[in-house]
């Protein structure tokens, strides 16, 4: 099985909807890990919304990326360009690629209507899913 980790700056909500949706979608083809350059907390927003998708990341914790030294991953995945820029050097197979995603609590911060509010988690969770979907086959395009 590939071993998966996706990278953010704080490991709240894009990473851990990706980390969730490898899972739910690919758990039999890939292990998946989600971390962050630093740890700003699981993001509740994110943990609503993926339920409503029938995905589970409650029991999923934001965690630095040097909690995961000496797993062997196959692909890195940064899915912010914070993370890009400050990505750690991999030693090994690691192959580093970079699939962006906007940041849903920048954009629902000026949000004026809870609907306002949730969707752009709402559009990041369906892309999130959506690249998911083309794992582990799209590894190969990078």
């Amino acid at each position: 099985m590939r071993k998966v980790l996706f990278l953010c700056t704080g490991n709240s909500c894009r990473s851990q909807m990706a980390e969730g949706w490898t899972r739910h979608l690919k758990g039999d083809q890939i292990e998946s890990y989600s971390a962050g350059i630093k740890v700003h907390g699981l993001d509740p927003v994110a943990v609503r919304l993926m339920a409503e998708s029938g995905v589970d990341i409650s029991r999923q914790r934001s965690k630095p990326i040097n909690e995961l030294r000496g797993i062997e991953f196959d692909l890195v995945i940064t899915v912010c360009d914070n993370a890009r820029a400050s990505c750690p050097a991999f030693l090994g197979k690691a192959k580093v690629i970079h699939v962006g995603f906007d940041d849903p609590p920048r954009l629902a911060s000026g949000a004026k209507t809870e609907s306002e509010r949730l969707a752009p988690y709402r559009r990041v969770r369906d892309e999130i899913s959506a690249f998911v979907e083309s794992l582990p086959e799209a590894i190969d395009l990078y």
